[in-house]
């Protein structure tokens, strides 16, 4: 993988997440603005997955693969964080989040 295709990728996922906002600001395209962030976020996280194994591919130093775990922990933590949030607030009320 290279630099340029990072960047690329990380360009496109920037660009969703763009078009999740426009498309989050009107209730006839709020489904087509929740495609785009969860495509956005998805290939922002695979690209960053694939850019920490080329990195520690690259490093003979010891502890490069605790990138990972961080990346694990902060989705774990965060799909935590979201599940509860979902469950406990109104739809009336998530403009308001």
């Amino acid at each position: 993988m290279s630099m340029n295709l990072v960047t690329l990728l990380y360009l496109i996922a920037s660009i969703c997440f763009i078009q999740a906002l426009k498309g989050l600001s009107h209730p006839t395209t709020s489904r087509r603005g929740n495609l785009f962030g969860m495509l956005g976020m998805g290939l922002a996280v695979i690209t960053t997955i694939g850019l920490v194994f080329k990195l520690a591919a690259l490093s003979t130093a010891e502890g490069t693969s605790a990138g990972i775990g961080y990346i694990v922990v902060g989705l774990l933590v965060g799909g935590t964080a979201g599940s509860i949030m979902a469950k406990r607030v109104e739809m009336t009320k998530m403009p308001e989040l």
